[in-house]
C-alpha cells in the first residue's frame, strides 16, 4: 500500500464562493500513481468545506440562497469573539472532507460531478487543502 499526501493552497475572492478544485485533485491523482485506492479532500479551516456536486451556475446561485436561509442574520454569542458565527453555523451543516474512490487511476465521479472548496468566511488567502491518496 503507498501514501501520497500533498497539500494546495486557495485565495477566494468573496465572503461566500464556490471554487471548483476538481483539475488540482485530478492532477494530485496522476502525480500520486496509485491506480486503485481512495482519495481524501479535507479542509483545515473551520470555516470552510469541501463538497462534490454539479458545476452549473444556476445550482451554485440556489445554493447560496439556500445556505443563506439556513442560517439568517442574528445576534449570535460566537461574534462577540470574532464577528463570524455566521460562516461556521454554514460549515457545522456542510462538511470539511471528502472521500472518493480511485479506479484506473481516476477519481470514480459521476458524469456531472466536481469537487469544490467553499468558502464561507472570505476573501482569504493560503487556505490549506490537504489531500491525502492511499492505495496501490
Amino acid at each position: 500500500m503507498t501514501v501520497f499526501k500533498k497539500s494546495i493552497k486557495i485565495t477566494s475572492q468573496s465572503k461566500f464562493q464556490i471554487i471548483n478544485i476538481t483539475q488540482s485533485i485530478n492532477e494530485i491523482v496522476n502525480e500520486s500513481h496509485i491506480k486503485e485506492g481512495i482519495i481524501s479532500i479535507f479542509s483545515k479551516h473551520s470555516t470552510t468545506a469541501i463538497c462534490i456536486n454539479e458545476d452549473e451556475i444556476g445550482l451554485k446561485e440556489d445554493f447560496k440562497t439556500f445556505i443563506e436561509k439556513l442560517v439568517p442574520n442574528d445576534k449570535y454569542k460566537h461574534d462577540f469573539i470574532d464577528n463570524n458565527a455566521k460562516s461556521h453555523l454554514k460549515s457545522f451543516l456542510l462538511s470539511s472532507s471528502e472521500t472518493i474512490p480511485i479506479t484506473n487511476g481516476r477519481m470514480e465521479l459521476g458524469t456531472w460531478q466536481s469537487v469544490f472548496f467553499v468558502e464561507l468566511d472570505g476573501p482569504r488567502t493560503n487556505r490549506t487543502i490537504v489531500i491525502t491518496v492511499v492505495g496501490e
